[in-house]
């Protein structure tokens, strides 16, 4: 798993991309059980949800539109916290690894709310 704090990427496409990356790599490392495989589940869409929605954003026909998929990928970033969360309590034993994942999808939260706001105010 790579280091986010070392080598930070500013290309958001790339960052997105190589989060839902680490996050499969995390996820294919557990123990296949009734309750990792519904968070498995929930994770690997929402994760890889983040990119593909800025994907969208980027090629966004209005600025409402970019709004809006920069809007979702903040809803997905929430939802990949939350499910990383209850993650770390099913895998305790893994909780260092995704404590970086936290941190980088909060760092990603932080930026997608950012822009938002940024978008939003020049809209005004």
């Amino acid at each position: 798993m790579s280091q986010f704090s070392k080598d930070k990427i500013y290309d958001l496409e790339e960052r997105t991309a190589k989060f839902a990356e680490n996050v499969l790599i995390l996820l294919k490392s557990l123990k296949q059980d009734a309750v990792n495989r519904r968070i498995i589940d929930q994770l690997a869409g929402s994760s890889g949800s983040i990119g593909a929605n800025y994907c969208e954003a980027v090629e966004a026909e209005s600025k409402k539109d970019f709004i809006h998929k920069i809007s979702i990928c903040k809803k997905e970033n929430k939802e990949t916290k939350h499910w990383l969360r209850l993650l770390a309590v099913s895998n305790p034993e893994k909780k260092d690894c995704i404590r970086e994942l936290w941190k980088e999808a909060q760092e990603l939260l932080l930026i997608f709310s950012k822009i938002v706001k940024t978008s939003r105010n020049k809209s005004n």
